[in-house]
C-alpha cells in the first residue's frame, strides 16, 4: 500500500501538497515524493518530485506560488532546504549548513525562511560546528560519556547536539543566522526540543504574523528527568536575534503553537504536569497577540484531547480533531471560546491532518481520511454534511482486490462499572455458519485506542487471514473515552485491564456463534506484550500467546529503559522500596504458573523496552519447560520496520499461532 502523508494546503485554497511513500521489500527501491493535489478535484494529482531521497516539511509560500521543503539532493552531505517554483523549473537549494536543515517556514512577506538545525552546544557559527565535528571524527577512541540523565531515547543515544532556529534571507549571498547561538536558554544543560518517537526532536518554530519574531516550543529541564517531570514551554525570540522570552510558565506543558489567520491570537495545547497526573488531555488554549498575556483555556470542560487544529479564514471558528470512541472525529468551537460540538457525523473511519486554507473565499476543509479497509487518502470534506470527496485514491485498485469488511462493535460494562468498547474484525471468505478461532489483540500504550484506521505493522485484517476472528478491546487506560477513564489504569496497571479483556472475550463468544470458544489465542506488542506476559502467569484460557516488546520484570525494566520518573510514579514509588505494583503486578512474579506456549519477539535496538525484557521472559519460559520460541531482530527497534524483517516477523507470528490453533 502507498502511504499518503498529511496535506499542506496553499493559502489561496487552490492546492494541497502531500508526500506519497511507495514501500518496497528492497529498501533501495522505496520511494517518497511530493504530489500536488487540486482542491477542486478538477485535475488528477501530479507528481512534483522524482528523486531518490524523500522530501519532508513541505510548505507553500504566502503567495501560493512556491514550495519549500527539506531534502538531500546529489552533492549534499546533509539534508538542506530547497524551494520549488510551481510554474516550472528546478528546485533551488537555499541553505548550506554542515549540520543540515529541516522544518522550513516562510516569513509572511515571502522573503525569508526559518528552519531548524541540530548544532553542537557552544558553537557560535557553522565554522565552529565543522571544527567540532572534525574533532570527533578524528578521535582514535570510541566512547560515550555522560554526567546527567537521560542518556537514551527510544532507539538512539543522546548526544551534545541541540536544535536551534535559523533565519535564511532569500536574497543572493545571504548567510543563515542562528537565533539561539550564545543565548542563556540554549546554554542550559536541560535545553532541548520536543523529542519524538522517530529519534529526532523539534522546536516547532513559527513566524509571528508581522514577521518580527518567532515562537517555538522547548524544554529547559530535560536534565532533571531522573526524578522529576519534564515541562515544555512556549518561547518568543526576535527575528534579528536576542534572548528568548518565555510566553508560558508553571508546571504544565505547552505544545503545537499555531497563529490564527487574523494574527490577533496564538493557540497551543496544554497538558498537566506528570506530577499531577501521568496522563492528561491536550486542551486548547488561546494567547492574545501581539501583547501576549496569560493563556486562556478554551476546552477545559470538554473531555477529549485536541489533535490537529485549523481555523476558518475569518478567524471566528476553530476546527479540531479528537479521538472519540473508536474514531478520530472532527469538532468545532468559537475561536474565542464556547461550546465544543461535532462538526458533522462520523460513522466510519477517522480524520487526521486537518487543514483549512487561510485566504480561501469560503472555508475549505481538507484532511486525511482512512479506515480499517482504506489506507489514508486526501479528502475535501463538506463542513455541513461530512461527505468526503476523495482528492487522491492512490490505493484504489489494491483495495478493490481485498476481501475485507469494516469492523463490528459491541460494548460491555466491566465489573468496575466502566463502559468498555470492543471492535471485531472478520476473516476473508467469512461464513457465519462456520467456527473460527478467536485471536485477542489488545493495543499498546496503554494510552492509545483501537480505532477505525488502517494500521501497517500489525495489520488487523492480515492477522485474520488464516481464518481467525480478531477481538480488540479498548480497556481502561485507553484514550478517546475521557480523562478519568484513561487515568484510572495507573491504579491497576495489569490486573484490571486484563480482566476487562477476558470479559470482552466472553461477551464476543456469547454474541457471535461463529467463534470457537475452545480455540482462543492472544497477541500483543509493547504494553500489549506486557499484557501477554501477565496472561502467561494469570490465566489458562489461551492455547497460545505472542509477546512482542513486552515488559517481563518491572524492576529490571526500570533499570534499562530510557525514562525514569514516569515508571517510578506509576509503580508506586522508588524502585528500591518495591511498594505498589512493583511486585504485585509484575509478570515475572507469577512464573511458577507459566504453562501457555509463547512466542517472544524483540528488536535489539529497542531502548524503550530493552532487549533484556524479551531475554528474561524467554529464559523463564525455558526454565519452566514451557514450549517457547525467541526471535530477535538485530537491526530493529521498538517496531519491526524493515520490509523483509517485517515479513519474517509476521510469518513467525502466524506460524506460531497455527501450530497451536
Amino acid at each position: 500500500m502507498k502511504r499518503v502523508g498529511a496535506p499542506e494546503v496553499s493559502p489561496d485554497g487552490k492546492w494541497a501538497v502531500t508526500s506519497v511513500m511507495e514501500p518496497s521489500y528492497d529498501a533501495a527501491k522505496t520511494a517518497s515524493d511530493l504530489w500536488l493535489v487540486a482542491l477542486d478535484g478538477g485535475t488528477p494529482p501530479r507528481r512534483l518530485t522524482s528523486t531518490l531521497a524523500p522530501e519532508s516539511g513541505a510548505v507553500f509560500s504566502p503567495d501560493s506560488t512556491r514550495l519549500a521543503f527539506a531534502t538531500k539532493r546529489e552533492g549534499d552531505e546533509t539534508t538542506q532546504i530547497y524551494i520549488l517554483p510551481l510554474d516550472g523549473g528546478e528546485a533551488m537549494r537555499v541553505s548550506n549548513l554542515s549540520t543540515g536543515a529541516s522544518e522550513p517556514q516562510w516569513r509572511p512577506d515571502g522573503n525569508a525562511i526559518l528552519f531548524e538545525s541540530r548544532v553542537y552546544s557552544g558553537a557560535k557559527n557553522d565554522e565552529d560546528n565543522r571544527k567540532m565535528a572534525a574533532e570527533r571524527k578524528a578521535r582514535k577512541y570510541n566512547a560515550r560519556v555522560f554526567d546527567s540523565f537521560p542518556i537514551r531515547f527510544w532507539d538512539r543515544w543522546l548526544d551534545d547536539l541541540r536544535p536551534h532556529v535559523f533565519v535564511q534571507d532569500l536574497q543572493g549571498g545571504a548567510v543563515a543566522r542562528d537565533l539561539l547561538a550564545g543565548t542563556k536558554l540554549a546554554a542550559l544543560p536541560g535545553f532541548e526540543g520536543e523529542l519524538d518517537e522517530g529519534g529526532g526532536s523539534s522546536l516547532g518554530a513559527r513566524w509571528s504574523p508581522d514577521g518580527n519574531s518567532i515562537v517555538f516550543t522547548a524544554t529547559a529541564d530535560l536534565n532533571r528527568s531522573i526524578n522529576a517531570p519534564v515541562t515544555t514551554e512556549l518561547y518568543r525570540v526576535p527575528a534579528q536575534g536576542g534572548e528568548p522570552v518565555a510566553l508560558t510558565s508553571g508546571p504544565d506543558s505547552y505544545h503545537n503553537a499555531i497563529f490564527r489567520p487574523d494574527g490577533k491570537a496564538l493557540y497551543a495545547t496544554r497538558e498537566k504536569s506528570e506530577a499531577v497526573s501521568l496522563y492528561s488531555l491536550e486542551r486548547l488554549v488561546k494567547i492574545d497577540w501581539p501583547q501576549a498575556g496569560t493563556p486562556k483555556m478554551l476546552t477545559g470542560e470538554w473531555d477529549r484531547s485536541v489533535g490537529s487544529i485549523a481555523f476558518t479564514p475569518d478567524s471566528r471558528t476553530v476546527y479540531v480533531t479528537a479521538e472519540d470512541q473508536g474514531h478520530d472525529r472532527v469538532f468545532q468551537l468559537p475561536a474565542d471560546g464556547g461550546d465544543v460540538r461535532p462538526a458533522f457525523p462520523v460513522k466510519e473511519g477517522s480524520y487526521s491532518g486537518l487543514a483549512i486554507p487561510a485566504h480561501a473565499a469560503a472555508p475549505v476543509l481538507v484532511a486525511n481520511w482512512q479506515s480499517m479497509i482504506h489506507p489514508a487518502d486526501v479528502v475535501r470534506v463538506d463542513a455541513k454534511t461530512g461527505e468526503n470527496r476523495f482528492l487522491t485514491e492512490f490505493n484504489k485498485e489494491r483495495i478493490a482486490r481485498i476481501d475485507w469488511q469494516p469492523p463490528r462493535e459491541f460494548w460491555i460494562t466491566s465489573k468496575a462499572g466502566r463502559r468498555i468498547q470492543s471492535l471485531v474484525v472478520l476473516p476473508p471468505a467469512f461464513d457465519a455458519s462456520k467456527k473460527y478461532p478467536l485471536l485477542v489483540f489488545p493495543h499498546g500504550g496503554p494510552h492509545n485506542m483501537i480505532k477505525d484506521t488502517f494500521f501497517v505493522r500489525w495489520n488487523y485484517h492480515l492477522l485474520t487471514t488464516p481464518g481467525y476472528v480478531l477481538l480488540m478491546t479498548n480497556y481502561t487506560g485507553s484514550t478517546g473515552y475521557g480523562e478519568e477513564f484513561a487515568v484510572a489504569i495507573h491504579k491497576d496497571i495489569l490486573r484490571g485491564p486484563s480482566a476487562e479483556i477476558e470479559q470482552a472475550a466472553d461477551e464476543a463468544i456469547r454474541q457471535f456463534p461463529f467463534i470457537d470458544a475452545t480455540r482462543q489465542a492472544a497477541a500483543g506488542a509493547s504494553y500489549g506484550g506486557y499484557l501477554m506476559n501477565w496472561f502467561e502467569g494469570n490465566t489458562k484460557r489461551f492455547k497460545v500467546l505472542v509477546s512482542h516488546a513486552g515488559l517481563s520484570d518491572n524492576t529490571s525494566f526500570w533499570g534499562a529503559t530510557d525514562d525514569s520518573y514516569y515508571w517510578e510514579t506509576r509503580n508506586g514509588g522508588p524502585v528500591w522500596e518495591q511498594k505498589g505494583v512493583w511486585r504485585d503486578q509484575n509478570p515475572e512474579a507469577y512464573a511458577a504458573n507459566f504453562s501457555i506456549p509463547m512466542l517472544v519477539t524483540q528488536g535489539e535496538q529497542d531502548f524503550r523496552v530493552p532487549v533484556n525484557q524479551g531475554l528474561e521472559m524467554y529464559k523463564l519460559l525455558q526454565r519452566r519447560g514451557v514450549p517457547s520460541r525467541l526471535v530477535i531482530f538485530p537491526e530493529e527497534n521498538h517496531w519491526i520496520m524493515k520490509g523483509e524483517d517485517a515479513r519474517e516477523h509476521m510469518r513467525q507470528v502466524l506460524d506460531w499461532l497455527a501450530k497451536y490453533l
